[in-house]
């Protein structure tokens, strides 16, 4: 059985960060969640307690974690080891679309700061 989901076909979820973000996968070993953020939004900084991987699908935005900051595009994976500070801004003109996926799943909240 092939299982597929159409991102436009997942209804949005509520989150404190006030972004698109729809849930693709979420098993006992990884979750993938799919953010959409509009010119001027952004993630409030926060702590996963996982490793997080993030891949860029379109447009462009500024990254921050721990003291660093990068601005990516399209195409790009960013990694954030587990316990580190990070946020996303988008500052173009455009949509940015990120995947987000985070292993192990995490069993404790992210402690927003």
């Amino acid at each position: 059985m092939i299982e597929s989901k159409n991102v436009a076909q997942v209804e949005p979820m509520p989150n404190p960060h006030g972004v698109a973000a729809r849930k693709l996968h979420d098993s006992e070993h990884a979750q993938v969640v799919h953010l959409t953020m509009t010119p001027g939004q952004g993630l409030r900084p926060h702590i996963t307690p996982v490793d997080v991987c993030f891949y860029v699908l379109a447009g462009r935005g500024t990254v921050e974690i721990g003291a660093a900051s990068r601005e990516v595009g399209p195409e790009t994976l960013v990694e954030s080891p587990a316990g580190i500070r990070h946020r996303w801004q988008n500052d173009g003109d455009e949509t940015l679309s990120i995947l987000v996926i985070k292993a192990p799943k995490p069993t404790q909240q992210t402690q927003l700061l």
